[in-house]
């Protein structure tokens, strides 16, 4: 209709001026004219940003620290941490969530200054400061304008070598901690995550615990334990300072030199954890909630430790069985079959050996086809071979995704900590997509058919009992095992104090 008016106007125009030539509008004309003919056509990708990985340089001060630097001068802005090799892998059996609560803890006042005060100096900068810990390592950092730079570097000097670890402090600390696992024990990810490292490694191996901590265990922790963790757990031996953005690398040996070079401890870099047995999987562990609409699924086995042969080959394989939108375990659970939303796999190295997980939360009233498929996909690898065209989809997507890491100054001080806790090189990202590149197809189906074999597949299921019982036994992948928090566990912990 819009063309014939189009057309119509167009006649009664050239009709009403007699001398002039009259030109009637063709086919090709009115696409032209169209405004709206733009939204035929998709619009072409624009060209792919070209793949620069950032550099680090790396030197170590006379006390033994170790120094990372990685410069970037776009913004005047610096990102400035201190990395320690001990995290929660290093919690004492039975202590779980002592790292956690030791470091948020140095932050709560450090040489003369308390928490408030604390607080204000890093303000006055434009910043605020961060502690984060992961199994191998934990960080303690902040960002700000290079122009304080110094300033910044002085107050994290204090927060690491002088922090005040004291009661009042500790207990507070303490409370919000147990706050926080208070709520995340009815949460079935957290529920499922924490019988998932239990079922994989064994609740007495150092990645067989949640970092966080049960209410249990950290119910138990004192201000003696935060104070002893932290002695054997800091020291220029143990630790890196990291200085990534607008800072060159001399300036960075000053600051470090200038506010770090003194520093005492006796930590050393912890040693990598025990590779755990991978072994043939002789139950189905299960944590009970009564009524959920959903079962969430984990399933899984020891991985493989960074730096392995097979990392990346491995990599690739998860990716194609479950690490994107299009891989096979998202396109049959939730495209083909709609038993989820969303369903993903992926491989964890760490300093020791980490994890290898596939999961998704699924109907409950699916649970069991939910299993089939999962463990359908998983034979599949050996009699469906991965294609050319999956590889080069994981491939592109893995690398492109790469330089997203190093968009930040943040970013990259994250990277520096990840190559000190992991003794990888200071190329190692460059490495890493070299890697990706050249792996064959070979390659990831033999790693594939060595890491995706059923029969070693750890499960763990969070969901109804009911469901759960009458779904799963018949499957045939082994007798269900409750693996629950204690009762005492998810006993409200006292409200934490107004900082």
């Amino acid at each position: 209709m819009r063309r014939i008016a189009i057309a119509s106007t167009a006649f009664a125009l050239a009709s009403a001026c007699a001398t002039a030539p009259v030109v009637q509008p063709d086919a090709a004309t009115e696409a032209v004219a169209d405004p709206e003919a733009w939204r035929d056509a998709p619009p072409a990708p624009g060209a792919l940003a070209d793949l620069v990985t950032p550099t680090f340089e790396r030197f170590v001060l006379p006390n033994g620290l170790t120094v990372i630097v990685s410069e970037r001068h776009e913004l005047p802005l610096v990102s400035i941490n201190v990395a320690f090799r001990a995290g929660s892998a290093s919690d004492p059996d039975g202590k779980e969530g002592l790292a956690q609560l030791t470091y948020q803890l140095l932050l709560e006042g450090a040489g003369k200054r308390d928490a408030l005060a604390l607080d204000d100096a890093f303000a006055d900068l434009g910043s605020s400061a961060f502690a984060s810990v992961n199994p191998d390592g934990a960080l303690v950092g902040t960002q700000v304008l290079a122009s304080n730079a110094e300033a910044a570097t002085a107050l994290l000097a204090d927060v690491v070598q002088r922090p005040s670890l004291d009661a009042k402090s500790f207990q507070r600390r303490k409370e919000q901690q147990l706050a926080n696992l208070a709520a995340q024990v009815g949460n079935p990810r957290y529920l499922a995550g924490e019988a998932f490292a239990a079922a994989v490694f064994g609740r007495h191996h150092p990645y067989g615990r949640l970092g966080t901590g049960t209410p249990v265990s950290v119910g138990k922790l004192t201000q003696a334990d935060a104070r002893r963790f932290y002695a054997n757990a800091s020291g220029p031996k143990g630790a890196a300072i990291l200085f990534a953005g607008d800072i060159t690398v001399d300036q960075a040996r000053e600051l470090a030199t200038s506010w770090f070079g003194k520093w005492k401890g006796s930590a050393t870099a912890a040693a990598a954890p025990k590779a755990p047995q991978v072994t043939a999987r002789q139950q189905v562990v299960f944590v009970p909630k009564k009524g959920l609409g959903q079962t969430m699924i984990m399933v899984g086995r020891p991985g493989l430790a960074s730096g392995d042969p097979d990392e990346f080959a491995l990599d690739l394989a998860s990716t194609v069985f479950g690490g994107f939108f299009g891989s096979r375990l998202n396109m049959n659970l939730r495209e083909d079959k709609g038993y989820t939303y969303g369903a993903r796999a992926y491989v964890e190295p760490r300093r020791g050996v980490g994890p290898l997980v596939a999961s998704s939360a699924v109907r409950a009233d699916v649970t069991g086809p939910s299993l089939v498929e999962v463990f359908k996909e998983l034979a599949d690898i050996k009699t469906r071979p991965i294609t050319a065209k999956e590889l080069e989809a994981a491939r592109e997507g893995t690398i492109r995704s790469i330089p997203g890491s190093f968009e930040s100054v943040g970013g990259l001080a994250s990277a520096a900590a990840s190559l000190y806790w992991k003794d990888l090189p200071l190329d190692h990202y460059a490495r890493m997509i070299e890697a990706y590149e050249n792996a064959t197809a070979a390659d990831v189906q033999r790693a594939a058919e060595a890491y995706f074999d059923p029969t070693q597949m750890q499960i763990v299921l969070v969901g109804d009992p009911d469901v759960i019982g009458a779904q799963v036994p018949q499957l045939g992948l082994g007798s269900l095992q409750e693996g629950v928090l204690a009762p005492a566990a998810a006993k409200p912990a006292p409200k934490a104090r107004a900082k």
